[in-house]
C-alpha cells in the first residue's frame, strides 16, 4: 500500500545512539494518534510516532467490517460520554467532521452514507490509513512499530525533556504525547499502558468497564438465545431514561446489534433492560382489534405476521401457552392486552456482557478534570498529553470514536 513506504525501520543501533531527541514523540500509532502527528508535523515540529505492535492503526482497517466508519454526519457533544459533558465542546468544535471529511475528498477517497449518518469508505479502510500516513509523511513525520515503551522518566534532574526507555533504545522527547487507546479487543493489542502512565504522575483514572458491547444472559433467556442465534430484528431497547431504535441480533451468546451495543454504554450490573419487539405497533391494541377481524385466527398466527416464526414460537411458550390452540375470538380482551403488552415490553436481565474482548470502547479512563479541552495538556505535568480513547471520553456507535480521534489528536497536535 501507498502509506507503507513512511513506515521508517529505526534500528536498535540508530535508537541507542545519544539518545535522540524529537520534539514530539506520540505513543500510539492509532487514529488520534496519527492525527496529531500529522497536525505537529505541519507545524515544523520533528516528531515521532512510535507503536509497540507490528503494524499501525489496526482498529482502523478493521473498522467498519473493514471499511472503516470514519465518522458521522451529525456530530454533537451529546453523542458522548464523559464524567464531564463539557469536555468535548472544544475540540469537536475546532476539528469538526466536515473538516475530516474535506481531506477524504482531497484524497479522493470515495465513500457513502448509510442510515443514522454514518459515513464509509466505499473500498477499503486501508484508504483511510493510507491518506493518514501519507499526510505523516509529507509533514515530515517518522513513524515505527516494534517499539515497545518500558519506562518514562520525566523532566527534571536528568534534564529538561521526557526520556523512554524502549524496546529499540533511549528517546528523548520535549513533548510526549499519550495515544494508546484503552483495554477494548485485547487482539489488536489493547493494554491498560496510558492509564498506568497517567497514574504514575499522579492523574486520576476513573473505572473503566467495557462498551459497545454485546449482552450475555445465564437465566432462561439464554436457551432461548441460543434456539435463535442468527435471528434479527428492528425493534428498541430500553434501560432507565436511555432508548434506542436499531437492528437488535440474537447470538448463541446472548444479544448484540447496534441497539444492545448503544445501550450497554448505560447498562449497569444488576440493570433490567426491556425489549419493544414492535416499536411501531401497539400489540395489545391491534390484537383486540383482531377479534373481529379474524376472529377464529390463533394468536401465534396473527402476530406471526409482524414476526418471525421462531420468535413466536419462544413468546407463545413464555407468554401465552394456555391460549396456543385457542381462536382469539375466546381470548378475554385482559388477555391480549397482557399478550401485546409482553411484546411491547419484554423485560430482560443481562447477566453481564462479553467484556473487553470484543468491546468496541472502554468507558472510562483518564479524569478529563486534569486535562486541558485546549491543549489536551495535563494541567499539573506540562509537556503531558493524553488524546483518543485513553480519556474518560466514549462515544456513540456510528463513527463518533473516530472523530473523537480526529478532533482530540488535531487539537492536541496544534499545541506539542
Amino acid at each position: 500500500m501507498a502509506g507503507d513506504v513512511v513506515l521508517h525501520s529505526l534500528t536498535r543501533t540508530t535508537l541507542s545512539q545519544s539518545s535522540p531527541f524529537f520534539d514530539v514523540i506520540v505513543i500510539g500509532g492509532g487514529a488520534s494518534g496519527l492525527m496529531c502527528a500529522m497536525t505537529a508535523g505541519r507545524r515544523g515540529r520533528s516528531v515521532l510516532v512510535i507503536d509497540a505492535s507490528n503494524k499501525v492503526g489496526k482498529k482502523i482497517l478493521m473498522s467498519g467490517g473493514g471499511r472503516c466508519n470514519f465518522t458521522n454526519m451529525e456530530v454533537t457533544p451529546e453523542h458522548y460520554i464523559c464524567a464531564n459533558p463539557h469536555f468535548v465542546k472544544s475540540a469537536l468544535t475546532r476539528y469538526s467532521n466536515w473538516d475530516f471529511i474535506g481531506m477524504v475528498l482531497e484524497h479522493g477517497i470515495a465513500y457513502h452514507e448509510r442510515k443514522h449518518g454514518q459515513l464509509f469508505c466505499d473500498d477499503s479502510a486501508k484508504d483511510i490509513l493510507t491518506m493518514l500516513l501519507q499526510e505523516c509523511e509529507q509533514a515530515g513525520v517518522k513513524v515505527t512499530t516494534h517499539c515497545k515503551t518500558t519506562q518514562v522518566r520525566p523532566p527534571g534532574k536528568e534534564g529538561e525533556y521526557y526520556r523512554l526507555s524502549t524496546s529499540q533504545g533511549e528517546l528523548r522527547c520535549a513533548s510526549l504525547v499519550i495515544a494508546t487507546g484503552s483495554l477494548s479487543i485485547p487482539t489488536m493489542g489493547a493494554t491498560g499502558f496510558g492509564h498506568d502512565i497517567a497514574r504514575q504522575f499522579a492523574i486520576n483514572v476513573l473505572p473503566l468497564r467495557a462498551g459497545l458491547v454485546p449482552f450475555t444472559f445465564s437465566d432462561g433467556f439464554k436457551a432461548i438465545t441460543e434456539r435463535l442465534s442468527g435471528l434479527a430484528l428492528d425493534g428498541t431497547l430500553s434501560c432507565g431514561r436511555h432508548s434506542f431504535s436499531e437492528a437488535i441480533l440474537f447470538t448463541h451468546r446472548g444479544l448484540s446489534g447496534p441497539a444492545v451495543l448503544q445501550l450497554s454504554n448505560y447498562w449497569q450490573p444488576g440493570d433490567e433492560i426491556c425489549l419493544d419487539l414492535l416499536p411501531s405497533l401497539d400489540m395489545g391494541e391491534w390484537l383486540k382489534a383482531q377479534k373481529s377481524r379474524s376472529p377464529k385466527s390463533l394468536v401465534r398466527t396473527l402476530v406471526g405476521q409482524h414476526l418471525a416464526k421462531a420468535l413466536v414460537v419462544e413468546l407463545q411458550q413464555l407468554f401465552w401457552p394456555a391460549q396456543s390452540e385457542t381462536a382469539i375470538a375466546e381470548a378475554t380482551d385482559s388477555q391480549l392486552q397482557q399478550i401485546g403488552d409482553h411484546i411491547n415490553g419484554w423485560v430482560l436481565k443481562p447477566s453481564g456482557t462479553e467484556g473487553y474482548r470484543t468491546a468496541e470502547v472502554t468507558l472510562g479512563g483518564v479524569d478529563t478534570d486534569q486535562i486541558s479541552s485546549k491543549t489536551f495538556e495535563a494541567k499539573g505535568q506540562p509537556g503531558l498529553y493524553f488524546i483518543g480513547e485513553v480519556l474518560d471520553v466514549s462515544g456513540h456507535l456510528g463513527g463518533f470514536n473516530f472523530q473523537w480521534a480526529w478532533s482530540s489528536g488535531f487539537a492536541a497536535g496544534q499545541y506539542v
